[in-house]
């Protein structure tokens, strides 16, 4: 089994989107350990590349998914 650090940061941004968007209609994400662990991963990285992520606008830029 791979770890998250083994996977294109682009392809983990586009699944913590569409897991994050999912949680209205599946409550039960809300306590995942995957899907806390994706984000405590994508955090780091982001403040690796120099994302103040305590600003909401920063954070959310930076997580956005690019075009391929």
């Amino acid at each position: 089994m791979k770890s998250l650090t083994e996977y294109p940061v682009e392809e983990l941004k586009l699944i913590y989107h569409l897991l994050h968007t999912q949680m209205p209609q599946h409550t039960q994400l809300i306590g995942s350990d995957l899907l806390q662990d994706l984000q405590d991963y994508l955090l780091q990285q982001a403040r690796d590349d120099g994302v103040d992520v305590a600003v909401h606008k920063q954070w959310n830029s930076w997580l956005q998914p690019s075009e391929q």
